[in-house]
This record gives C-alpha cells, structure tokens and sequence, in this order.
C-alpha cells in the first residue's frame, strides 16, 4: 500500500491518518525515471515537488561560467524535492537529474491548489510538514557552509 510506504519513508507523512493521506494520494502520480534523464533544467517551468520512495537525484546550479554547474544537492528515497513550486509559479532555480533511477510520487502545483480548495486543512498539515523537512536541510546547508570557513 503506496500510504504506508510513505508513511515509512517521509517524517512528513507519519501525521495523516490512512483516510486523509489516501485523499492527498488522489491529487497524486507516482512515476518512475531512468538513470541519466533530467526531471527538470534550471530556468524551465516544470512545477511539480517529488517524494523520492527510491533511487538518487542530482540538484545542480549553473555558475557564472556557461556550461560549468556545481552540485547543490544530491536526494535518496525519503527526501523531498521541488518543494518550492508548490507555492510560486517561478521558473526552476536549479536542476535536477537521475542520477540513479528513481521511484516517486509527484505532486504539481496545480494538484496542491486543488487538494486546498478540497481539504484546506489536510492540505495545510501537508505543506506545513514539508516546510519542516525544508527547514532541517536547510539549517544543515548552513552546518556545512560554517565549516568551510
């Protein structure tokens, strides 16, 4: 059942009941993506955030020299990505690849809005456990940018 493997996999899943998180599933795809493909590029208007159930996923960022990228960010099965766009329709700041095929369930934006005029407070505790999860990788980017200096 796609609920309790999420549930197994995502601190931000573990809240809903089985009903509330089958509802946030219906506004759902869950897709697969070969090794070596791109889900988005950087500047594109792919708006949709990913829950990786497995596989790996590149997240580069172009530099100030055409063609040359630094690595931002590299996601295992439990990671959230693209969690941004759920709220802005902002074209992509960076990019992500397959670095390993994955497993995932996608969410577009479009989706969210729905799932909030639907279930405005499933969707809610949704967006609000994600932020979290945004917020623990974010303070541990900051961890590692304070011990390069």
């Amino acid at each position: 059942m796609l609920a309790e493997l999420l549930r197994s996999k995502f601190e931000c899943f573990r809240c809903f009941e089985t009903d509330d998180l089958e509802k946030v599933l219906s506004f759902c795809e869950r897709i697969s993506v070969s090794a070596g493909e791109h889900l988005w590029v950087e500047g594109s208007e792919e708006n949709y955030s990913a829950f990786l159930l497995e596989g790996k996923i590149g997240i580069k960022k172009q530099t100030g020299f055409p063609g040359k990228h630094v690595v931002v960010g590299v996601y295992t099965g439990g990671s959230v990505i693209g969690e941004l766009c759920l709220l802005t329709d902002n074209p992509r700041t960076v990019s992500a690849d397959v670095i390993e095929s994955v497993d995932m369930v996608v969410l577009h934006s479009k989706k969210f809005e729905d799932l909030i005029e639907a279930f405005l407070l499933i969707g809610l505790s949704l967006l609000r456990h994600i932020f979290l999860c945004t917020s623990k990788r974010l303070t541990k980017s900051y961890d590692r940018i304070a011990t390069v200096f």
